[in-house]
């Protein structure tokens, strides 16, 4: 089920029974703009565990446990899951992480009728160009690269 940038996707009872966290944000571990705003949120959540942060680049990344987010689209554009199994993307992901840590003001004027759309024109701007300036490859050779390394790792366990 999608409701403008948001996907419905309905954990498994077991698992939902399992969650503590409000929100699991899925994140650039190798983007050092990204791992700012991570460790940000963190000292935010002091240790209370309503965010739980999944680094996509990580080996174990896995899109089942994920709501079904591939690492190129988790890459292209910040995804999060809240404990109902709701899919958030773009600046949603933030009006939400903010808002479970207490925090909702800060993007509270994105919700705004002009303001709002001119925010998430800016965010879509800034995913096209967050990895050339932060210097790093065009997120095809990214993927490749990362198809290759988990390939290599298969081979060698």
């Amino acid at each position: 089920m999608t409701l403008g940038e948001t996907t419905f996707h309905q954990p498994s009872t077991e698992a939902s029974e399992l969650l503590s966290w409000k929100v699991k944000l899925l994140y650039d571990g190798a983007c050092p703009l990204c791992l700012r705003e991570v460790n940000f949120l963190t000292r935010r959540d002091a240790g209370r565990g309503l965010v739980a942060f999944t680094d996509i680049a990580a080996d174990d990344y896995d899109p089942a446990e994920n709501g079904g987010i591939d690492f190129e689209t988790a890459m292209g554009r910040i995804h999060a899951i809240t404990a109902d199994g709701t899919i958030l993307k773009n600046v949603e992901v933030f009006r939400y992480v903010y808002t479970v840590l207490g925090m909702g003001w800060v993007y509270a004027a994105t919700q705004w009728p002009i303001v709002g759309p001119m925010v998430d024109k800016v965010y879509e701007v800034w995913a096209d160009w967050r990895l050339s300036l932060t210097g790093r490859p065009q997120l095809q050779t990214i993927v490749q690269e990362r198809e290759q390394h988990l390939q290599r790792c298969r081979l060698n366990d």
